[in-house]
């Protein structure tokens, strides 16, 4: 039975390396991934989904006005699909996340989604909020703090490496612009413990 997957987390936890490896997987088995990933994020290219272990592959990109049901269902045309793949999910929209919960309903594609939770604000991104609230099946990536615990938040940094808490919710960007820290060390850098 197919079901809709939300695999979160912070920054550079590798969720993209997990949903490069379970596409692999299904190839190696003879069954066909489908992948996409969110247009406005071409750092690694336009429609690639690239790990920063350095292992990458082809992907359909999606926008925020794109018709996911009908995209998918418009790839399963051409042939089957095992399973669908998003990566960057914090940037689809509530409507996108439903549209997805439909092709797992109406068309029984499993659809699995990598994205982060919340942003350097500890705010949800608007598709991780419905994605908690619809999937299926939530499972969380870890990484960890430089303190050794789990790390569940991340900052923003500006070019001169201070801690910034203003800005769009979207800045596109690596290791140079966020940081993954736990909950007590996100509190310090972004001051709001007594003793930061």
């Amino acid at each position: 039975m197919a079901k809709l997957y939300f695999h979160y987390s912070t920054m550079n936890a590798g969720k993209s390396t997990v949903l490069l490896q379970a596409a692999y997987n299904y190839r190696e088995r003879g069954m066909e991934p489908y992948l996409l990933t969110a247009r406005l994020d071409h750092r690694a290219g336009a429609g690639r989904i690239a790990s920063r272990i350095g292992i990458d592959d082809a992907a359909d990109t999606f926008e925020r006005d794109s018709d996911l049901f009908a995209q998918i269902a418009a790839r399963q045309q051409a042939g089957p699909i095992a399973c669908a793949f998003v990566d960057e999910a914090q940037f689809l929209t509530e409507a996108q996340v439903w549209q997805l919960a439909r092709v797992v309903d109406d068309l029984s594609v499993p659809v699995m989604c990598f994205g982060l939770r919340v942003d350097f604000r500890g705010k949800l991104f608007p598709g991780s909020a419905t994605l908690l609230a619809l999937a299926d099946e939530m499972r969380e990536v870890r990484t960890i703090c430089h303190c050794g615990k789990k790390a569940t938040m991340v900052v923003r940094r500006d070019g001169a490496g201070k801690v910034v808490m203003d800005g769009a919710q979207v800045q596109i960007g690596g290791n140079e612009t966020y940081v993954s820290l736990c909950r007590v060390h996100w509190r310090e850098a972004v001051g709001d413990r007594p003793d930061s």
